[in-house]
Formats: structure tokens, C-alpha cells, sequence
């Protein structure tokens, strides 16, 4: 998702810290499907007379707060603010009837917009949660901190109107006139409304500096309680066409329609790699001694001499990865999409990545950990923000038949396990990795290989799609991000690369891969969709999808993340 430079004072810092669950309003089906162009009609309407109430809502808040505001210039700029969204009630009709669209009737508010209009309400009233207003709003002081908190709440929708419109005007081709929202987004992308944003912002900013520390908490409670709001607000709005996300409702569960997602460990689940980890706990808790009590050159060895040898392998396996791909890019790049010179370009790396962990078996390194003190390590290790929240949602949802397996070079899948033990039933996630061999609970130095390149990778894949039930509506997704899930990406329905590994963007496009941001490729699904008739995801050969978060994973998979 793209940045957007709204200042340094309270407005920008809590947009910074909350700007990542816009992707679960970007990634709703009303949004989808508008910047896809075939948003239904009737769907647009419903939105239209809904927002009319959140206007209303607006302005009424705007009116309270100009009340409570004690500063002549802010009660100005307050009441400036309240005149636009009048001025956009007034003109409402006419602009509806410019973006091409008749009139919509006038609909019952949903649950979500009364849910949002409520808070908008109590919190221009001063009734908030954890504040305890005397009666009346007695002092100058107290009013101000109401319109300052009036601003935190609204603030947020916004800002992130503009953002998430912004996003989609950069899909469309400005010379296209056929896209029946085009206008609507323009409006909302204009100058005008960015300026509008920036005001609310800036006034923002004003009236909180006086505020003490609990009183900007308070202030950024109620902005992420806006945006959440807002997150309700567009996930409910109804859809009445085929759409392509949530990916979890076009599977249907009474026909057998089941979900397989895969996905790397290291440095796409975690941020950290866990052979560095491994590493540690050799070099912390080095033995003594082996069982029988001999000692050993690794026993001997201090731990700075053990830190040092790691260091080496370490040293030696990044000279030599960087020396492997420069003599595959080397190569003429393909034109089209070449699997075979990628195969043939990944036995090169299957042959690096077996003699890398020979060398570890050679150094002693791995020899003496102690299981406990493994498990101990996987439970503290650090994942990427929303991955462990996505994995439990997987396997709490009853409506969902699905499975996750994690398919890694990992040595050790006991870290792996361990790892992920407080997402959920250890037992439901199927851990596919290397292991390290182990005599009464300490490893012995020796790697059980099971997975060391990218082609065994793809047969453990494959095998597990061969032990599932034939019968059904089968889907698999596969999330990775390094150069050894290439192969899987490319097989499964649908591949997600996570993050940005130069490395694997550089080799995928030297044959012919295509890597296209998920929330576009999305957006060409659906129009696909209207076309075709069918939401059913097929591979596209040599196109993969990317993310930068796991936030918009589950926004894709699940959707909303509340």
C-alpha cells in the first residue's frame, strides 16, 4: 500500500500507526468491484443512501464541537468544516446525477451505519468511554478536549477515503471513459477533498496540544474506533454480483469447496531467519561435555570460537548464494514465461543450498542443543505483524474447510511447532521441514534432510495434493517469499509473494515471470468475473501476486479482521 505525507503532529502519527487496515476496506467486495467498473447499480445506491446518514452525522458533530471549542480561529475553521459537508448534503442530488446515476431511494440505516453515527453522536456529547464529565461540560478546558476528541473521530474516514480512492484511480486509465465510476473516484481524489482532509487534520493537530498523555490515548482510542467503524461500514454494504474476494466465500463448504494454503517459515511467517536462532542457542548454551563425558573440539571450542565459526558458515553461504544467482542472471532473460530454464536455473541452487548445510553438519554447530531450550526459542520467536492473528482465524472458522500446511528448509521443526503452538492446535497445522536428530533430548549435530531445495519443496507440495479427497471444489493457495518457493508459488491456484526479496524478483523475471501487486490483480479478476461468468480462481501461468503485509492475506482470504 502506498504512503501519503499528512504532516508530524498527532493527525499523521496515528494514520502512520492505523494506515494498515485500510487494506480491509481496499480489499472489501463494494471496493473491488467499484474499481473494477461493474459495481451493480442497486449496490452503489445502497451505499449512497447510506453515506447520507454518515454526512448528516457529520455535521451535527461538526456542530457540537464548534459549541465546545473556546478558541474564536477554531471555531471558524470548525464551522468552515461543517459548511462543506452542508454544502455536499445540499448539492448532494446534482452530484450523484453528474457521476451518471439516478436517484436512490431512501433506505433504512443498517446496523453498521447506526453503529458509526452513534459513536459520532456520543462522542461530540462527550460521552465517552473512560471520561468523566460532570453533568454539563462546565470548563473551558473540558469543551475543548469534547472538540478535540469530536476531530479524532472523524479524522480518520477521511483521510482514508482519499487514500483508498487514490489507490484505485492509479489502477484506471485516465483516458478511459467507459468506467462508470471513474467520476465518482475523481471526486474523491480531487484537490478539493484532499485539501478538506488536510483541515480536519491540521485542526486536529491544534487542539490536542494542550492535551496531556491520557488525553491523546483517549484521542487515538477513538481514531482507531473510527477506522474500525469504517472497516464495518464498507464490509457490510451488500453485493448483489459474483465477486472474487472474501476468497473464503467462494468456496462453498456444501459441495466440498476446500482450502490448501501453504506457506514458507522463515522470513515470510517470522522476522527472523531460524537458522540464526538455532545458532544462538548453540553458541549460549554450548555444551560441556558429551554424555559419556569426553570432551569433544566443540566442547573445548569458547563461545566466541563457536560464534566465530558460525559466522564463517554464515559469511560463506551469502558469498556463495550471491555468487549462484549472478551466474544464472547472467543469461539472456526470456521473453515469455520459461519454466524449464527456471528448473534448470534452481538445480544450480538445490546443489548450493545441499553442500551449505553439509558444511553446518561438518562445524559441529548444531551439536548439543537441548530440545527445552529449542522449544523455549520457538515460542519466543518474533513473527511478522498479523500472521499468527490470520493463522488463528484459519483455524477457528467454522464456515471454512481448510488446511495450512508450512512447507520450509527450517532444520528443526520442533522451533517450528513450538513456534506456532500459540496460534492454535499444533496438531491442526501440518509442519513439513528438516529435522534435527536428536539422543536423549540433546541433537546430536546431524540434520534429518528432508526439504533442502526448491524441487523437493514442489514433490512434498504435490504430495499432499495427491492424498486429498478428489471429490469437491479443491483451492490452493501457496504464501512465500524466497527464491526456494518459487516452483510452489508458480503451481499452486494462487501465489503470494511475501515482502520484497530482490533476489527472487530478479531470477522470476529472467524467466519470464510475471510479479503483479495482489489488490490489482484482483481488480482484473473481478472484471474477468462479470465477463466470463465465474469466480473460480484459475492459475495463471507465470503470474504471481504481491503483498507487503500479512494483513492483506486476510483481508483477501477472510476479509474484514473483525
Amino acid at each position: 500500500m502506498g504512503g501519503m505525507d499528512v504532516g508530524g503532529g498527532i493527525a499523521g502519527k496515528l494514520w502512520n500507526k492505523f494506515r494498515s487496515e485500510s487494506v480491509f476496506v481496499n480489499y472489501t467486495p463494494f471496493f473491488v468491484c467499484l474499481a473494477a467498473g461493474n459495481l451493480s447499480a442497486d449496490s452503489f445506491h445502497h451505499y449512497v443512501s447510506q453515506h447520507v446518514h454518515l454526512l448528516n452525522a457529520f455535521a451535527h458533530a461538526y456542530e457540537l464541537a464548534e459549541e465546545c471549542a473556546d478558541d474564536d480561529e477554531d471555531k471558524k475553521a470548525i464551522r468552515n468544516l461543517r459548511k462543506y459537508v452542508q454544502a455536499k448534503l445540499k448539492s448532494h442530488d446534482s452530484l450523484v446525477r453528474e457521476w451518471g446515476f439516478g436517484l436512490p431511494e431512501e433506505r433504512s440505516l443498517t446496523n453498521a451505519t447506526v453503529k458509526y453515527t452513534d459513536f459520532l453522536s456520543a462522542t461530540a456529547s462527550g460521552r465517552i468511554e473512560g471520561e468523566r464529565f460532570p453533568g454539563k461540560l462546565a470548563t473551558p478546558f473540558e469543551k475543548t478536549k469534547v472538540a478535540a476528541y469530536t476531530l479524532g473521530a472523524i479524522a480518520p474516514c477521511m483521510r482514508l477515503f482519499a487514500f483508498i480512492n487514490k489507490e484505485i484511480q492509479a489502477l484506471l486509465d485516465p483516458n478511459d471513459s467507459t468506467h462508470i465510476y471513474k467520476k465518482w473516484i475523481d471526486h474523491y481524489c480531487s484537490e478539493n477533498f484532499e485539501a478538506y482532509a488536510f483541515r480536519i487534520e491540521e485542526l486536529l493537530d491544534t487542539l490536542s496540544i494542550s492535551l496531556t498523555g491520557e488525553e491523546l490515548d483517549v484521542i487515538e482510542k477513538l481514531y482507531h474506533q473510527s477506522m474500525r467503524l469504517e472497516v464495518d461500514f464498507f464490509s457490510s454494504q451488500p453485493i448483489l454480483q459474483e465477486a472474487v474476494v472474501p476468497l473464503s466465500r467462494t468456496l462453498d463448504p456444501a459441495v466440498g469447496g476446500e482450502l490448501s494454503i501453504f506457506c514458507d517459515f522463515d522470513l515470510t511467517c517470522t522476522a527472523f531467519d531460524s537458522s540464526a536462532i538455532l545458532a544462538e542457542i548453540a553458541i549460549i548454551t554450548r555444551p560441556k561435555a558429551d554424555p559419556d563425558g569426553s570432551e569433544t573440539q566443540l566442547a573445548r571450542m569458547s563461545s566466541a570460537d563457536l560464534r566465530s565459526t558460525w559466522d564463517a558458515l554464515s559469511a560463506q553461504y551469502t558469498e556463495e548464494f550471491e555468487q549462484c544467482v549472478e551466474s544464472i542472471t547472467t543469461t539472456e532473460t526470456a521473453e515469455t514465461f520459461s519454466y524449464e530454464g527456471l528448473c534448470e536455473a534452481l538445480e544450480q541452487f538445490a546443489h548450493f543450498e545441499k553442500a551449505a548445510n553439509s558444511r553446518v553438519v561438518q562445524s559441529g554447530v548444531l551439536k548439543g542443543l537441548n530440545q527445552e531450550d529449542i522449544k523455549r526459542a520457538g515460542q519466543r520467536l518474533i513473527f511478522q505483524d498479523g500472521c499468527k492473528g490470520f493463522i488463528q482465524k484459519i483455524m477457528k472458522n467454522e464456515n471454512l474447510t481448510a488446511a495450512i500446511h508450512v512447507l520450509s528448509y527450517c532444520w528443526c521443526g520442533d522451533l517450528i511447532r513450538s513456534a506456532l503452538s500459540s496460534a492454535g492446535d499444533v496438531k491442526a497445522l501440518n509442519v513439513h521441514s528438516n529435522e534435527l536428530s536428536c539422543e536423549d533430548s540433546t541433537t546430536t549435530g546431524e540434520i534429518i534432510k528432508k526439504l533442502e531445495s526448491p524441487m523437493e519443496k514442489l514433490q512434498a507440495f504435490n504430495n499432499i495434493l495427491n492424498n486429498r479427497d478428489e471429490d469437491g471444489q479443491h483451492l490452493t493457495v501457496y504464501i512465500g517469499g524466497s527464491v526456494g518457493d518459487l516452483l510452489c508459488l508458480l503451481e499452486a491456484d494462487i501465489g503470494i509473494v511475501m515482502g520484497s526479496s530482490p533476489t527472487l524478483r530478479r531470477l522470476g523475471e529472467q524467466f519470464g515471470i510475471s510479479f503483479v501487486p495482489l489488490f490489482s490483480g484482483l481488480v482484473a479478476k473481478q472484471r474477468e468475473v462479470v465477463e466470463v461468468g465465474s469466480s473460480y480462481w484459475k492459475r495463471l501461468s507465470g503470474t504471481l501476486y504481491t503483498v507487503s503485509s500479512w494483513d492483506e492475506i486476510h483481508a483477501f482470504i477472510l476479509g474484514s479482521s473483525s
